[in-house]
């Protein structure tokens, strides 16, 4: 891996894999709905869905065939923290994709018309939102942790934030936000140094200073949020709260998570899914903010077995709590994170996923062996004080579903 600072400012990872083919290149911008307010909600991934709308020398149409043609894929993705451009092409097509997504990152049209076409896909997006509760009841779990914080928002934003805005407020806001200290150029695949003039060639003018971020540290609120919807199965999510990107206890959290809900192995996969039969979808899972994080339980069950369900899951809480982990789910854990870590080197994508979200949100990287050894010293105590301290918080709720009454009396700070 090897990092270059173009004559801008602009910063730029690459990993060579001489022993591939393809290449993967992504415009990683540190700017998502936590960056929103309440009024201009949604913006972040409206910005996302525009940039593919067209430009001065393309048409949207065009775009789409210049990586058809070439037999490579380019897609986008915005979250809470961050907003990311990538494609993936043959080692040979590289320069196109790079020519394409730069023109389509400084020199997007915001066409009027094309703008309110992409309006009605969005709010055709928020309508199948709405239509998928077991989509729903995450971003419900986010407001109920977060309250009013902008952590607590939705990606997607409202139809009546997007209905007021016009190609200025997205400008505007890309002027603020689309700023070279925030924004970083990652790649990986068949490349070489030779690159670097590629990239100073498309980013070399990029001079955007954009505007002070205002970044206010996440307090945990340990919310209820009750969604009422006709549905065969209530949807629940139960958070407690997490540990940020930079946490030294975060593999100690993974580890903790992968024996919770992790798996088919896991706890409560064994114990709800395979043992009682009263779920066919229960997992958990953890998600590190830069100054924050939420570790969270989802389940979906038949409005009958609610109250079992969240009967056995506080059960088996409480056990992690009091006794931790087995040294068999410790050890078999550690295997579990290596060998994804590892899986995941033979794709280009992952590993430029995981150098463009280092850069961004860490501003450094470790070696497969500085990763593996943090693993690796992850004792079992490390894991039941951690275990201890999250679970003595009241945790948030949320429903999407029916009955209200089987969580209205459900105490929220039973493991505390």
């Amino acid at each position: 891996m090897n990092k270059y600072t173009l004559s801008n400012g602009l910063r730029v990872i690459v990993e060579p894999i001489p022993t591939c083919r393809s290449v993967s290149f992504g415009i990683w911008v540190k700017t998502g709905s936590r960056n929103e307010t309440i009024h201009n909600n949604g913006i972040s991934h409206f910005i996302e869905h525009m940039l593919f709308k067209g430009t001065e020398k393309y048409t949207a149409k065009d775009i789409a065939e210049q990586f058809d043609g070439i037999g490579g894929n380019v897609n986008a993705f915005t979250s809470k923290e961050y907003t990311c451009y990538y494609a993936k092409v043959l080692d040979e097509h590289l320069p196109i994709a790079v020519e394409v997504l730069s023109d389509m990152f400084f020199r997007s049209a915001f066409d009027p018309t094309e703008l309110e076409k992409e309006k009605n896909v969005i709010f055709e997006e928020i309508s199948m939102y709405e239509d998928t509760p077991d989509d729903m009841v995450h971003d419900l779990i986010a407001k109920a942790a977060f309250e009013e914080h902008s952590l607590g928002y939705t990606i997607i934003g409202t139809e009546q934030n997007l209905t007021a805005m016009n190609s200025d407020t997205l400008r505007q806001y890309m002027k603020e936000q689309y700023s070279i200290d925030r924004t970083v150029i990652a790649i990986a695949g068949n490349v070489d140094d030779s690159v670097i003039s590629l990239i100073e060639q498309h980013f070399g003018e990029f001079q955007n200073e954009g505007a002070e971020q205002q970044i206010n540290p996440p307090g945990f609120a340990g919310n209820l949020i009750f969604h009422e919807k006709k549905t065969e199965q209530n949807h629940i999510c139960i958070s407690l709260p997490g540990l940020s990107a930079k946490d030294d206890q975060l593999y100690a959290m993974v580890l903790l998570n992968n024996a919770v809900g992790g798996g088919m192995s896991s706890r409560l996969f064994q114990e709800i899914r395979e043992k009682r039969g009263m779920a066919y979808s229960v997992y958990s899972y953890h998600t590190s903010y830069q100054d924050g994080g939420m570790f969270t339980i989802y389940t979906g069950t038949a409005p009958k077995q609610t109250a079992d369900v969240l009967k056995v899951t506080m059960e088996l809480l409480s056990e992690v709590k009091d006794k931790g982990l087995t040294p068999s789910e410790l050890k078999k854990g550690k295997e579990q994170m290596k060998g994804s870590l590892i899986l995941s080197l033979e794709s280009t994508s992952s590993r430029m996923n995981r150098l463009g979200k280092n850069e961004l949100m860490l501003g450094k990287h470790y070696s497969m062996d500085e990763i593996i050894q943090r693993i690796e010293s992850v004792e079992m105590e490390h894991v039941q004080k951690l275990a201890q301290q999250m679970l003595s918080t009241p945790f948030a709720l949320s429903m999407v579903g029916q009955k209200q009454n089987v969580i209205d009396g459900f105490r929220r700070d039973q493991l505390v």
